[in-house]
């Protein structure tokens, strides 16, 4: 494939209407104030209906073309490496050297699936428009404003149908039930956000998350009992879900090992097919959310890496094994990286299953894990490195492991908001060597940026950035 083709927020009330919007002037005898008052607010142009301020939260660009949309985004990505080459030139490294970028921009590649092309969505439940405190939807507003309302998801466009039809079908189920939804944990109540996963096989995963407040353990069975028999043998039973997760938790966020998926019906995992490779996906597993879009990302990093014959793969931060995987058949080895228990149980059993034996994974955080597979590291062989974080970016122990091993020469940086955290590390990666960082290897030096339209409607795209040495 040519590259160049390729919020637990407070509770809120709704702000009521302008009081001219509540109280229209009805007299014939008006003022000439009151005239002029009534023409501005027949001109002035109706506030947005609740659906439509949620598609301009969640989809910002929903109302342009798709064509448009790319443009706003190649120019946002423009922006980014021109701060980079100025953050460069700053460490006295000349790096303006493409119309104020530190290296070539290819166009942004579009997504092969425009509208509803999530594999996961998360919903939360709180007040609604109309009041009810077990809306299930996504947030308008924010916990800081104190302005949070829940908004039915049902017409956002980058949200498949199946997803939609689960939310809605958990809203029933939970208005229905005598227990309260927990919006404040302080406040108590127990039904809380829905996370959904589908995938291309037809397999649909729903994990609901509970907070057990002072329930004893038979109360909790007896949710727990009546939720599986809604969803397979009840009205949910529509949504003919491969898995049931449940989760006790007492935080905002929980992994497995904090708090342990419960599965309350059907198989444990779902299964996604990519680049001719099925791979199997735990609850909390890292996926990439536009499967369609991610095999052009992958094929694309493929060729970015020139790695062939005895050379070894490092995937940090691998997830379910994707990238690692997808690209095995061009190596000698992968090895990769990953700190999510059960992704990396599904990296080894994707391995398995499809019949390739050059991998390993290595469980925990990279910041423990990489300095010390490096610090080590003798093999002859070329090592090219991917790394694909979180918006946090790679801890700084990562990058000065990677910067450190000079058997790396090549490394592909795929970030989904590189103008974050993701920019301290290119800078760290590039500047000169200090030794008061302990930065002693060679410095990198950006060479090539493609990025990858994973989101559409939306303002983010995935930037691969190609590094050398």
């Amino acid at each position: 494939m040519a590259l160049c083709s390729v919020l637990r927020p407070p509770r809120c009330r709704l702000r009521p209407p302008p009081l001219a919007l509540r109280c229209p002037v009805t007299t014939t005898t008006a003022t000439p104030w009151a005239r002029k008052e009534k023409a501005r607010v027949s001109c002035s142009p109706p506030e947005p209906s609740w659906e439509e301020r949620l598609a301009n939260a969640v989809t910002p660009l929903w109302r342009l073309p798709y064509q448009e949309q790319l443009q706003v985004k190649y120019e946002s990505q423009r922006k980014t490496l021109q701060t980079l080459a100025s953050r460069l030139e700053e460490l006295g490294i000349d790096a303006q050297k493409h119309g104020g970028l530190c290296c070539p921009l290819q166009p942004v590649v579009p997504s092969p699936i425009i509208n509803g092309y999530r594999n996961k969505s998360t919903f939360s439940v709180n007040r609604g428009p109309d009041g009810n405190p077990k809306t299930v939807g996504l947030y308008v507003g924010t916990g800081r404003e104190r302005n949070i309302v829940c908004v039915k998801a049902n017409h956002v466009e980058n949200i498949p149908s199946k997803h939609k039809q689960v939310a809605q079908c958990y809203e029933e189920f939970i208005c229905h039930s005598p227990l309260d939804p927990c919006i404040l944990f302080h406040e108590g109540g127990h039904w809380r956000e829905l996370v959904v996963r589908t995938s291309r096989c037809g397999h649909t995963m729903a994990i609901i998350t509970f907070h057990p407040q002072q329930l004893g353990q038979e109360a909790l069975a007896a949710q727990k009992a009546l939720l599986k028999e809604f969803f397979t043998s009840g009205p949910g039973a529509v949504c003919a879900l491969t898995s049931l997760y449940f989760q006790e938790s007492t935080m905002t966020r929980c992994s497995h090992e904090q708090s342990p998926y419960q599965l309350l019906h059907g198989a444990p995992h779902i299964s996604e097919e990519l680049l001719g490779l099925r791979f199997r996906i735990s609850p909390d597993a890292f996926f990439q959310v536009n499967t369609a879009g991610a095999e052009l990302l992958y094929q694309a990093v493929g060729e970015l890496c020139q790695a062939a014959g005895d050379a070894v793969l490092l995937d940090i931060c691998c997830g379910t094994g994707t990238i690692g995987l997808s690209l095995a058949h061009r190596v000698s080895k992968v090895i990769g990286v990953e700190v999510v228990e059960k992704a990396v149980e599904d990296a080894e059993w994707n391995a398995a299953f499809n019949g390739i034996s050059n991998c390993e994974f290595h469980s925990g955080k990279a910041e423990a894990v990489l300095p010390q597979l490096l610090a080590s590291w003798e093999d002859a062989r070329p090592l090219v490195a991917v790394v694909n974080p979180s918006r946090a970016g790679l801890h700084y122990r990562v990058v000065r492991a990677i910067r450190n091993c000079s058997a790396i020469r090549r490394l592909l940086y795929i970030s989904c908001k590189p103008e974050g955290e993701a920019m301290r590390n290119f800078l760290e990666l590039c500047c000169p060597p200090d030794p008061r960082k302990k930065l002693a290897g060679e410095p990198f030096a950006p060479v090539m940026a493609i990025p990858f339209d994973m989101f559409p409607h939306t303002v983010h795209c995935e930037l691969v950035l190609l590094f050398t040495r």
